[in-house]
């Protein structure tokens, strides 16, 4: 079982949105025995809320839902738990580097490396632009299944 961590600041907008489009391309490939996908926020602000509302209307655009999804925070003993911990920007990955103390197994990421592409996910909570935002996720996510077809499973 390869276990998934994505990683956001707040865990309301993009990781839950890498999540379930994740979730639902391991589902479609028929590997959901295989791949395990969570993911958490890396501040405190938003523990316990629900998905986005606009984040939440963009998944159910393309099928998607993500009901029962409510902000859980990163931990420095998640480390141990997960293979892979995929950040959306530069900041999540020094936030991920600072809560771990370090990635000594080389399990830290950013999404959008899985693309080809070394930009950021815009945070669609100051671009107000979700279409954006999924459609970057989306590509991240598939490049990511791609490479854990061939590289981890």
């Amino acid at each position: 079982m390869i276990k998934i961590m994505f990683v956001c600041h707040g865990n309301i907008c993009r990781s839950p949105m890498a999540e379930f489009i994740m979730k639902k391309l391991v589902a479609d490939s028929g590997l959901s025995d295989r791949v395990s996908i969570d993911s958490s926020a890396t501040s405190t602000e938003e523990l316990g809320n629900p998905v986005y509302p606009p984040a939440r209307s963009e998944l159910a655009k393309h099928g998607i839902g993500c009901g029962g999804k409510f902000a859980v925070q990163l931990r420095k003993s998640d480390y141990d738990k997960y293979d892979l911990f995929i950040g959306m920007d530069t900041a999540n990955i020094l936030n991920m580097n600072r809560i771990f103390g370090s990635d000594s197994d080389g399990k830290i990421y950013k999404l959008l490396t899985f693309a080809g592409r070394g930009d950021d996910v815009s945070d669609p909570w100051y671009s107000r632009d979700f279409g954006k935002a999924y459609s970057d996720i989306d590509e991240g996510c598939r490049g990511l299944l791609n490479y854990i077809m061939e590289e981890r499973l």
